[in-house]
C-alpha cells in the first residue's frame, strides 16, 4: 500500500512525457523541423512569399503538429493515435467511460497532476526564457543576416519561432497527449 502512495506522489505525467521525447526525439524533432521551416519561411526569413504558399505552409505546420500529437497519444502508432482522437468525436459511451476514471484518476492522485504541471511549467518557462535570451541577447540574428542566411527585413520571430517550433511547441503536445493517456488510465504510473 505505501508503494502505491509514494508513486502517486511522483511527478509521474512529466516524467512520462520527458522519457517519451527522450525515446523518440529524432522522429518529432524531424515533425518540428518541417514546422519550424514553415513557420520561418511564413514569416519572411527568406524574403516575401505569395498568400498561396503561406496557406501550404500553414497546412504543413499544423500538419506536423497534429502528427506529433497523434504519435505521441498513440505511443508511436499515428494510426492508433489518430483512432483515439476520431473516437473522442464518435464513440458515446467513451465519454461517460473516460470522464469517470478521470476523475478517479484526479482524485487519487492530485499531487502528482500538481506537481507534473509546477515542473513542466518551469521547463516550459525556462526554455522560453533561452529562447529570447538567443533571440534578443545574442548576435544571432545579426550574424544571419550579415551572412544573408535570413533576408535583411527578418525580425528576431524568425529565431523565436524556429527554436520554439523544435522545442517547447513538440514538448508541449507531447505533454498533453501523455496527459490523455495518463488521465484516462491507458498509461500506468
Amino acid at each position: 500500500m505505501n508503494n502505491n502512495i509514494k508513486i502517486s506522489q511522483n511527478p509521474t505525467w512529466v516524467i512520462q512525457t520527458l522519457m517519451f521525447f527522450k525515446t523518440h526525439y529524432l522522429i518529432v524533432l524531424a515533425l518540428g523541423m518541417a514546422a519550424a521551416m514553415g513557420r520561418v519561411i511564413q514569416l519572411g526569413a527568406f524574403g516575401p512569399i505569395s498568400a498561396a504558399l503561406h496557406l501550404v505552409l500553414e497546412i504543413i505546420i499544423e500538419g506536423a503538429r497534429l502528427m506529433i500529437f497523434a504519435y505521441a497519444l498513440g505511443l508511436t502508432n499515428v494510426r492508433k493515435g489518430f483512432a483515439r482522437i476520431m473516437q473522442i468525436f464518435t464513440k458515446r459511451g467513451a465519454w461517460k467511460s473516460n470522464w469517470n476514471i478521470a476523475k478517479a484518476r484526479m482524485k487519487s492522485d492530485w499531487k502528482s497532476l500538481l506537481m507534473s504541471m509546477v515542473i513542466y511549467l518551469l521547463i516550459a518557462w525556462v526554455i522560453n526564457l533561452l529562447i529570447d535570451y538567443t533571440a534578443y541577447q545574442t548576435c544571432l540574428h545579426y550574424k544571419l543576416k550579415v551572412n544573408r542566411i535570413i533576408s535583411e527585413g527578418a525580425s528576431e520571430w524568425v529565431i523565436i519561432l524556429f527554436f520554439k517550433n523544435l522545442s517547447v511547441i513538440p514538448l508541449t503536445l507531447i505533454f498533453n497527449a501523455v496527459f490523455l493517456l495518463w488521465i484516462t488510465g491507458r498509461v500506468k504510473n
